[in-house]
């Protein structure tokens, strides 16, 4: 039988942390070994859950990204979505949403392999994921050195999963006999090393004669013919 100040321990620091807290982190913080706090948390989800004599809680207490932490209850979900979208939106937008899918299904997935599955630049959403805390850089792809990207822990609390084996399988929402595998395959190594030229040089072009173009700008050589005809001209 746990006692009732260890139950009401462990439930005050889930009640304040806004992350995932682990057996160890719990034990550590009130001085308990590991099989008690775990012994204690399942004593708690199941006076969560309720039973002939008490009634269910509209929280509980979830296993995920490696530690627990309090949710309110599944049964609750549209009360809870009214209640936080009642006059504001903080949603990630569809673009945002769609490279997160990609590089949780296919991590550590670089930059270019993501825009070449997703057919349009990913630069933008890659920074907001990054602002977000759901997904950090994880290394250096072997071939073209371009920084590979991977979900964090803190994509795991924000999908209330344990772990990335948790995903839903992709595999009914694919076309007949589509390889994902190979999708952008093609053009991953010339992407990745235009992305690598950009990266490495900051400042702008310098087209013939010394005369500056923007970058994506073919100008510079124009440009400079154009000069060449007007001192023809002078002459």
């Amino acid at each position: 039988m746990i006692d009732d100040e260890i139950l009401a321990g462990i439930e005050a620091v889930l009640m304040i942390t806004d992350s995932a807290v682990s057996a160890e982190e719990l034990a550590g913080s009130l001085g308990l070994d590991e099989d008690t706090v775990l012994e204690a948390i399942t004593t708690l989800k199941a006076d969560y859950d309720g039973d002939e004599d008490h009634r269910q809680r509209g929280f509980e207490i979830r296993h995920v990204a490696g530690g627990f932490r309090i949710f309110s209850r599944g049964d609750y979900h549209e009360v809870v979505k009214d209640f936080l979208t009642a006059g504001q939106s903080a949603k990630l937008s569809q673009a945002a949403l769609e490279t997160l899918a990609v590089i949780a299904y296919r991590q550590p997935i670089s930059r270019p392999r993501i825009a070449a599955i997703r057919g349009v630049s990913v630069d933008g959403v890659i920074r907001t994921l990054l602002l977000r805390g759901l997904i950090v850089e994880a290394g250096k792809e072997a071939s073209t050195s371009a920084l590979l990207y991977a979900t964090t822990p803190q994509f795991l609390d924000t999908m209330g999963m344990n772990t990335i084996d948790d995903l839903p399988d992709i595999a009914p929402y694919l076309p007949e006999d589509a390889d994902v595998a190979e999708i952008g395959a093609e053009d991953t190594e010339v992407l990745a090393e235009i992305d690598d030229d950009l990266d490495s040089d900051d400042d702008p072009a310098v087209g013939p004669g010394g005369l500056e173009a923007s970058a994506g700008d073919d100008s510079g050589g124009e440009v400079g013919d154009q000069s060449a005809e007007m001192s023809r001209v002078d002459d």
